[in-house]
């Protein structure tokens, strides 16, 4: 009968290294074990079993310091290229006694470090560290590793490479040019028949707690003896749809200026309350308005490769919604 070994023989929980101290430290051992047998004298096999002891404990205490630690990534929802982004994890100290002494987290992107002296049992904290990523679509996190020297620096123990996720990146964003814009400036002024933050009057209503005393028409209260309020006509960009021209399998570079000029006009467009959608060889993303949507308009642009190389293939067919729509043309070749 074949005998099976359990996988987690074949991957150690931990690795442990001997410090400079540590070398020392077992250089001595080794020469005083051989003095001890060559001598016969008691003292030095005391000596060498309290230096074999000291050893013994130190992997003892260290890997009761980092048992039971458990992490989770904390990853901000928008990740653009070329601009920092903040990342973090939570530590947990599951242990309901004990509390872990001397973890260092070694963040394997850059090689910084951060210390937790002391994280009491049941307890959790938050790290937080700065990444930029230079380029959009798929990326792998570097992850990050616990390590402790605890607790006579010997030597240093460590756990295996944690929290490796995947996290898509935007492409850069900027300043739109002006003349990018075009008409849309002037559309952006068309007043939606509804409720909002614009400059024309949409009603007068009475007033009630919690509205803006600076919308207060002081005239028509005066007037009617009743404290009266305007509400405003909310103010909204009209409808657009951005077109990528060309695969940009030409000109890498190129490429990416085209996208990052799109993710930024859809970026504006959606702030101004238009209805942004997306097209472009084999790309289709249908109008819509909204942060969500944003994000899904971003996470295209993101994760568009250019297509293999013959006929450039036509955006996908779907139906858009009646009405108007500027059409602004993005070059990616």
């Amino acid at each position: 009968m074949a005998f099976w070994w359990p996988p987690r023989f074949f991957r150690p929980r931990r690795t442990i290294r001997p410090t400079r101290e540590g070398w020392w430290c077992l250089l001595v051992a080794v020469g005083l074990g051989f003095t001890a047998v060559n001598s016969g004298n008691n003292m030095l096999y005391l000596l060498e079993s309290m230096l074999l002891g000291l050893i013994i404990i130190s992997g003892i205490l260290s890997e009761q310091s980092m048992r039971h630690l458990q992490l989770s990534a904390l990853v901000p929802d928008e990740i653009y290229a070329e601009r920092p982004a903040m990342l973090g994890a939570t530590v947990v100290n599951a242990r309901r006694r004990l509390p872990a002494r001397s973890i260092v987290l070694e963040i394997l992107d850059g090689g910084r470090v951060i210390y937790l002296p002391r994280l009491a049992a049941g307890a959790e904290r938050v790290v937080a560290w700065e990444r930029t990523f230079p380029a959009r679509g798929r990326q792998r996190l570097a992850g990050l590793r616990v390590t402790t020297r605890f607790p006579f620096g010997l030597f240093v123990k460590a756990g295996p490479v944690q929290l490796q996720s995947e996290v898509v990146v935007y492409p850069a964003v900027g300043p739109v040019a002006l003349d990018r814009l075009g008409a849309s400036a002037g559309a952006a002024a068309s007043a939606l028949r509804r409720r909002g933050r614009g400059q024309d009057l949409h009603n007068l209503r009475e007033y009630r707690d919690g509205d803006d005393p600076r919308l207060i028409h002081w005239r028509v209260s005066a007037k009617t003896g009743v404290t009266t309020v305007r509400e405003l006509e909310a103010e909204a960009a009209g409808d657009v749809r951005l077109v990528l021209r060309g695969t940009g399998a030409r000109d890498p570079v190129r490429l990416e200026r085209g996208l990052s000029e799109a993710a930024s006009l859809a970026g504006h467009f959606i702030r101004q309350g238009a209805a942004v959608s997306l097209g472009g060889p084999g790309l289709s993303v249908r109008r819509g308005r909204g942060r969500e949507h944003e994000r899904q308009l971003l996470t295209a642009l993101a994760l568009y490769a250019p297509p293999s190389p013959g006929p450039a293939p036509a955006p996908g067919d779907v139906r858009e919604p009646e009405g108007p729509m500027r059409e602004i043309a993005v070059d990616l070749d």
